[in-house]
């Protein structure tokens, strides 16, 4: 008997934050910036927007593609991290939409079985919800990052976060302007 793919909301919010979330925001804020500021590091101690496009494509196809899906892991982590650029803003791009890509249709077969099972993921014991987890709190994270150096390196204000109700606020607070 074939097992059925799961319906697990967990999956469906995870596909959702990287592919309609996080992953428009990234290819946004590498638009927006030079090939210098993608690669531009404050210090020794941290990463560029590059190495974390790069550290984003590596986490998610090694825990999601070949953790849950059953590709081959080619990771060379370190790497994500000692590249110094500038590989083309296109190949970034291409790079993270393709893995988010092929994460979304490994997630679209996994079945319960999957989600619950034990995985050995980069040396850790897991289930299915545990890297899916694992994977959407990473992408947000470092999601985060790169909005945030974008932010700090262009001056301008993204626009990708509003409250509910806001335009409403907005529209209000015009009309409701005392006459001068």
């Amino acid at each position: 008997m074939a097992k059925t793919r799961t319906h697990d909301p967990l999956v469906a919010k995870a596909r959702h934050v990287m592919s309609k979330v996080y992953l428009p925001r990234i290819e946004s804020c590498l638009k927006a910036l030079s090939a210098q500021q993608i690669w531009w590091r404050p210090n020794n101690a941290c990463n560029s927007i590059g190495n974390l496009v790069l550290h984003l494509a590596g986490n998610v196809r090694q825990w999601i593609v070949s953790g849950l899906g059953g590709e081959a892991d080619h990771r060379r982590r370190e790497l994500e991290f000692s590249e110094r650029g500038p590989l083309p803003r296109s190949t970034l791009i291409t790079r993270l939409r393709q893995t988010v890509r092929d994460a979304c249709r490994a997630l679209d077969g996994l079945t319960d079985d999957g989600l619950t099972s034990a995985h050995t993921i980069q040396g850790f014991q897991v289930t299915g919800h545990d890297a899916i987890f694992h994977v959407a709190e990473h992408f947000s994270h470092h999601a985060g990052q790169i909005i945030l150096m974008t932010k700090m390196l262009t001056g301008n204000d993204l626009k990708f976060t509003r409250l509910p109700g806001e335009d409403k606020r907005k529209r209000q607070k015009v009309r409701n302007l005392p006459a001068l």
